[in-house]
């Protein structure tokens, strides 16, 4: 395994970071999302903290940031996490080093509770997150469509 270099994730990184994300969108597996936005709206989507880049050699492998759950101040302290991997890094704990790393972020910014919504079919991204404690809390059935297609996904939270 290759050693993994993480930093916070800035907007000199968007060209790589975006091109990441886009082929998760292109696997039709990691998001409903179906094309990439620009790094206006992006940035303004993620919280200001836990957004980090996995390095490996120098060159970025993958992602990690948090979104708000919501706006309402009594859950200030719930976020969601999207992760995202370059398949041509898949296998050297990328993806590993980047939740544990956010998941310290998160206990050094008083969140208590973690979210991830994933699609069934993602079963690398649902073997890393229980890996990491998350627990299974339900299916959201028929949550949205991608594609013409109704999705399901997988609700999971980890509490700090």
């Amino acid at each position: 395994m290759k050693s993994v270099q993480v930093r916070d994730l800035d907007k000199n990184d968007w060209k790589r970071v975006k091109d990441i994300y886009k082929i998760g969108i292109d696997s039709g597996n990691a998001t409903f999302e179906t094309n990439a936005p620009d790094w206006d709206y992006w940035n303004n989507s993620k919280l200001s903290f836990g957004r980090l880049i996995g390095e490996i050699e120098g060159k970025t492998a993958g992602w990690v940031a948090l979104s708000p759950y919501s706006s309402r101040q009594v859950y200030r302290g719930v976020v969601e996490v999207g992760i995202y991997v370059d398949p041509d890094f898949q296998g050297n704990g990328i993806g590993s080093v980047l939740l544990d790393s956010v998941l310290n972020v998160c206990k050094e910014e008083s969140v208590w509770t973690v979210q991830a919504s994933i699609f069934p079919e993602n079963v690398a991204s649902l073997a890393l997150h229980q890996k990491f404690g998350f627990r299974m809390v339900g299916r959201r059935e028929r949550i949205a469509q991608l594609n013409g297609k109704w999705r399901d996904v997988m609700l999971l939270e980890k509490r700090l």
